[in-house]
């Protein structure tokens, strides 16, 4: 039993409009959900994907309008590290960013920027041969794109207090000061930088979760292993596009372990994924209601390709 490196990463934006800017058309992924907080359906959750909203690819926003700017700290997830296919990549997104006004740090193999709200991201070129997840941008050649989660970076003040639930609950592998997850289809790491000594602010910026990809037959038996090892999940949460457990590790990063499927077409034709809210089934008798209390967006895929 293996969980197939990261299903999604959640983080926290102040302004959904900037936020559909800069994903979809900056870095070029696809709004491939535009749905509401299933724990607080007055604010937006969106979903930023591959074409397919890929387990792997998928980088999610819950929007709280007018939050202050956070700050990662011990316990939270800090940098979110993409993949790219080549050198000549790194070198379109320097570019790319720049022309955007967006500071970038060129690395040997990599690239360091935030968005516009502080959230750190990198880029590295690919070392793997997983399955690029891309989106299509009329702007962004299919070789450029980015195509999914190479693993994510947190803060940790006593990173050994996690080994025990990392190795031998979860199976995470340890590999030149890092972890590898990874299944029999795909693979990302997660590792830990030392804390700074400021302490953490959750708020507009910050990584609110990262959770891991299950198939779907084992994911019962992954809340029994995380509970085995005193993680305290939560009981299994049926999230209508994927089924959910949650816990903080021992560092205090939230995780939770997220199904593979049913997937985001479960309720909208996927040539049109993200183009109006989406709201699972128990949702829609307050859609009148959630509907007045969101921001409006603009559907990103109409000013690029023309949907």
């Amino acid at each position: 039993m293996k969980l197939e490196g990261i299903h999604h990463i959640t983080a926290i934006t102040a302004d959904a409009p900037a936020n559909v800017d800069f994903y979809a058309r900056v870095l070029g992924l696809r709004l491939v959900k535009k749905s509401v907080n299933q724990d607080d359906p007055t604010v937006y959750h969106l979903f930023y994907a591959d074409e397919k909203g890929s387990a792997g690819s998928d980088l999610t926003f819950f929007e709280y309008p007018g939050a202050a700017r956070g700050r990662a700290g011990t316990g939270m997830v800090h940098r979110i590290v993409s993949r790219v296919g080549s050198a000549e990549a790194v070198d379109f997104w320097a570019e790319r960013l720049a022309a955007e006004g967006i500071e970038a740090k060129r690395m040997q193999r990599s690239l360091r920027f935030s968005d516009f709200e502080g959230l750190e991201h990198e880029l590295v070129i690919a070392g793997t041969d997983d399955q690029a997840l891309i989106a299509e941008h009329p702007e962004i050649p299919a070789e450029m794109a980015l195509q999914g989660f190479d693993g994510a970076r947190a803060y940790s003040a006593d990173p050994d207090a996690s080994r025990g639930l990392l190795e031998e609950a979860l199976g995470f592998a340890r590999e030149d000061g890092s972890w590898e997850v990874r299944g029999e289809r795909r693979g990302s790491f997660y590792a830990y930088d030392p804390a700074p000594a400021e302490p953490g602010v959750q708020g507009a910026g910050t990584v609110h979760h990262v959770a891991w990809a299950s198939p779907m037959e084992d994911h019962d038996a992954w809340r029994g292993r995380a509970a085995e090892a005193g993680a305290r999940p939560t009981p299994i949460i049926d999230r209508f596009y994927f089924r959910s457990i949650y816990f903080r590790e021992p560092s205090g990063v939230l995780f939770e372990i997220a199904t593979i499927g049913p997937g985001f077409a479960v309720d909208e034709d996927p040539d049109h994924l993200g183009e109006e809210v989406a709201l699972p089934p128990r949702f829609e008798p307050q859609r009148e209601e959630i509907e007045r209390r969101l921001t409006p967006l603009e559907n990103p895929r109409a000013k690029t390709i023309g949907a």
